[in-house]
């Protein structure tokens, strides 16, 4: 696939969603409806309105190409494969939108051969957009962004996805021993509940990292791109490289503060095992 048929993706795409905007800036009467089983994921009219609305002109105009969604790809299995595809998360951050927060965003990616070449995350609320497209850097309402470059954790502001330990015993226990090992050595740290706008965040200077587990190719494909394009570091939070597919990322504005943050989290999980095998040895 040749620069100019990416490019020529990523401009029919751009204006599809900056008009969906409107519908988040526009929507009244806000309810949204359980997913997936779990009393924390919630999806609304509004998320479908604007998938089913970018997923029909995509579809009109590229007929081969593939999507994986939020709600396409809700309860099914997804593969990715070398052919065009579009990861499309409609509202990133829906329980902020249902309660009227403004940190809420439209997140679309594309990867081709496997590999994510351009990544949109739209704000309407704030007015923001950000964009990248791979190898020509990461930008904010189309001016040139970077990462802070930060390299001492002691000096890094931290946002870290806590609502995830609500899905399961697991998660609640790696996220609660990495907070107690992490909170004591930074400068501080932030929790607001829109994955897309944490990574964006990384890549203009607002955080200097972002960790999360237990997310899905839409809430990473887009911001992870504009996180590398920023020149900021992406790896997967056990420290193998970031797969799209599983992604647990630990997102940095640099690869010193990466490795900083890994051996913090090394040292937690390894409590958190030790820790949960002497409960279960344990015979009252």
């Amino acid at each position: 696939m040749s620069e100019s048929d990416i490019q020529e993706y990523y401009d029919f795409i751009l204006p599809l969603v900056l008009d969906a905007g409107k519908i988040i800036l526009q929507a009244k009467d806000i309810k949204g409806e359980l997913k997936n089983g779990l009393d924390c994921d919630f999806v609304t009219i509004f998320d479908t309105k604007i998938e089913n609305i970018l997923n029909k002109q995509i579809a009109d105009k590229y007929p081969n190409h593939k999507f994986i969604g939020e709600e396409e790809s809700s309860g099914k299995e997804y593969t990715l494969t070398d052919d065009p595809t579009w990861i499309i998360d409609p509202i990133d951050g829906t329980e902020n939108f249902m309660r009227q927060m403004r940190l809420s965003c439209i997140s679309v990616a594309m990867t081709i051969n496997k590999e994510q070449v351009f990544g949109i995350a739209y704000n309407p609320n704030m007015d923001e957009l950000f964009t990248a497209i791979k190898g020509k850097g990461a930008y904010l309402n189309r001016e040139r962004i970077y990462t802070t470059n930060q390299k001492d954790y002691t000096k890094s502001l931290f946002n870290y996805e806590l609502s995830i330990g609500r899905m399961s015993t697991y998660f609640y226990n790696l996220y609660m021993f990495r907070l107690k090992h992490i909170l004591p050595k930074v400068m501080g740290v932030r929790c607001f509940g829109c994955a897309v706008l944490g990574l964006c965040y990384v890549a203009c200077g607002r955080f200097d990292a972002y960790q999360c587990d237990g997310l899905f190719p839409w809430d990473a494909a887009a911001g992870t791109l504009i996180v590398r394009e920023a020149g900021g570091f992406v790896i997967d939070s056990s420290g193998k490289d970031f797969d799209l597919m599983n992604p647990n990322f630990l997102a940095t504005s640099s690869k010193e503060l990466a490795e900083q943050y890994l051996q913090i989290e090394r040292e937690a999980d390894e409590e958190m095992k030790k820790t949960l095998e002497r409960k279960s040895n344990f015979v009252p």
